[in-house]
Order: C-alpha cells, then sequence, then structure tokens
C-alpha cells in the first residue's frame, strides 16, 4: 500500500493546487458563501475520487494538465454531497474529515447553499475546460450529470433503509448509486480524457462499479468497527439507521461473490490490452508508451481492507 498512498499524496498535492485556483472570490458570490465552500473542500481527505482520475487516464496517455481540472470538479461534486449529506435532515452528523461539518461552522442554510455552489461549479468547471474539445466537454458534462443523479437517487434510496431489513438487491442498488456512481465516472473520465476506445472503456467501466461497490462496502463496515477519531467522522451512524447485522451479513455475500473476479482481472486485462497497443505501435515504427500501469489500478489493498473490516466486524 505505500505506492498507493504515495500516488494519493502526490495527486492530492496538484488537486488541491487546481482547487485553490478554481475556488476563489468573485463578483457575484459572497465571501461567506467561499469561504464555506473552502471549508469543506479543504478539509482533508485522500482526494480518491481525483486519483482515479489521472490513473486512469494515465493508463491511456493522457496529459495531466488535460486531466487535472475534470478530477478538481468531481472532487467539488464529491464534497458537496458530503455537506449535504452532513445536514440535520439528512444524517445529522457534527464531524467530517476531522473537524466540524460545514452547517455545525456556518449554519445550516450557508451549509446548504454552499453544497448548491460546488454542484454547479463542478459543471462549469469542465464546461470551461478549454484543454479539451467540445464534443468531449459534451460527454463529461453528461455522464457527469448521470452520476451527480445516480448519487442523489442512492441517497434518497439509504433514507428509506432505515430501520428495514434489506435483501442483497437493496443493498447493491443503493452502493452503486450513492457512492459507486460517481467513483465509476472518475475511472471512465480518465479514461475518456485518454482516448480510450470503446473495448477499453467497457473494462475500465466495469472495473470503476466493482470498485465504487466495494468502497462503499468497506466504509459501512469501517463504521461499525473503528472510532471516530480514527475515521474523522462519527463513527456507529449505520448502528441507528440499519437492522445492522441484517445489513453486514448482506456485505459478507456481496465481498464473496465478487473478491475473485473484481478489478485486479480487469486491471490485467487492461494490462495486456495496452501491451498489445504498444508493441502494434513498435511494429508500425511509432514511439511507445512505455508507463507503468498506476499503483492505484493495482491495489489489492483495497479489497484486503474489506476482509479485514468484515472479520473485525465478526461477520458470518
Amino acid at each position: 500500500m505505500t505506492q498507493v498512498n504515495e500516488f494519493f499524496q502526490i495527486v492530492s498535492g496538484k488537486v488541491d493546487t487546481e482547487l485553490d485556483r478554481l475556488l476563489v472570490p468573485s463578483a457575484y458570490a459572497s465571501p461567506t458563501l467561499v469561504d464555506a465552500m473552502r471549508w469543506s473542500v479543504f478539509a482533508g481527505g485522500k482526494r480518491f475520487r481525483p486519483a482515479l482520475v489521472l490513473a486512469s487516464g494515465s493508463v491511456f496517455g493522457a496529459d495531466e494538465d488535460k486531466l487535472i481540472t475534470t478530477a478538481a470538479a468531481i472532487e467539488m461534486l464529491h464534497t458537496y454531497s458530503l455537506i449535504h449529506d452532513d445536514l440535520p435532515s439528512m444524517d445529522n452528523d457534527d464531524l467530517r474529515r476531522g473537524r466540524p461539518t460545514c452547517h455545525k461552522q456556518f449554519g445550516e442554510a450557508a451549509a446548504i447553499l454552499a453544497g448548491d455552489a460546488l454542484q454547479a461549479k463542478a459543471f462549469e468547471t469542465i464546461a470551461k475546460d478549454g484543454r479539451l474539445s467540445d464534443k468531449l466537454r459534451v460527454k463529461l458534462l453528461f455522464k457527469l450529470g448521470e452520476s451527480a443523479a445516480r448519487m442523489v437517487a442512492g441517497q434518497q434510496l439509504d433514507l428509506e433503509a432505515e430501520g428495514k431489513e434489506l435483501n442483497l438487491e437493496n443493498v447493491e442498488s443503493i452502493h452503486a448509486n450513492k457512492t459507486g456512481a460517481l467513483i465509476h465516472f472518475s475511472v471512465i473520465a480518465g479514461a475518456m480524457i485518454g482516448e480510450a476506445d470503446n473495448a477499453e472503456l467497457n473494462a475500465v467501466s466495469s472495473y470503476g462499479k466493482e470498485l465504487g461497490l466495494l468502497f462503499q462496502i468497506t466504509d459501512d463496515l469501517l463504521d461499525i468497527t473503528e472510532s471516530s477519531e480514527a475515521l474523522g467522522k462519527t463513527a456507529g451512524k449505520d448502528l441507528d439507521r440499519y437492522v445492522v447485522w441484517d445489513y453486514v451479513k448482506r456485505k459478507r455475500e456481496i465481498i464473496n461473490r465478487r473478491y475473485q473476479t473484481a478489478p485486479d482481472d480487469i486491471v490485467g486485462k487492461m494490462t495486456m490490452d495496452r501491451l498489445d497497443r504498444e508493441m502494434l505501435k513498435k511494429e508500425k515504427g511509432e514511439p511507445p508508451n512505455p508507463q507503468p500501469l498506476p499503483p492505484l489500478l493495482i491495489a489489492a489493498g483495497q479489497f484486503e481492507v474489506v476482509r479485514e473490516a468484515a472479520d473485525a466486524a465478526q461477520l458470518p
């Protein structure tokens, strides 16, 4: 996991620089609104979704300067979802990334508006990125809108699941939408900017869907097994919201069913496909592009964390 953590650190620095450039006072935005937006955006975090954009894009030879703005836009949209998720009418959480949530710091009304503004800014950011073609920007905006809508739909499903027993399909539907949709978009956005062909996009799409599902499973299991200090947010929230042990049993079913065929196999296929492309370039006399596959896309450690968390929760 050392390589992965180093990759996160590098990406975080670059994405934070881009976010700092983009999130500045404007003629029409109240300083309080901008402060609330920046409070949540710069609260920390691994920048997991932006890292996926850069990792996926580099597989297909995309220039980093073409990836970084889309990566920052995705982090804005993700942060908007966290602000709204923490509101009293939703999860009613006081802690996020180790410090007060936006509504505790600025008030509920300002937090709602900060989330709204970050969502709008995400779309504006991609729309204005002149380093990307008009056609590509339209495709990215369509996919971003689709993933944002699915994220909201997943949140509603999550709220409706409170106090209920959930079957496997219920759990997967919540995860695939609430969390998985934006992770999935992060992976395919990098590939789209890298001009991946349809077969390659299908491969990374499958990767993104599986990763999004397992990521949320990990997060929910850690909610049960870790402290608030370790998580940087209030632990044990799921204990109050679901028929927990039935819920986590369903998670273990998903883990057992998908672990062996999750992203590692797909990444392996992507690696072989890329080697085939490099051989074809060599045969045509074109310069090869022998970049190493980013460690984030190889990281089986993510799935080891899932298993460790499941074991810690003493799942059957």
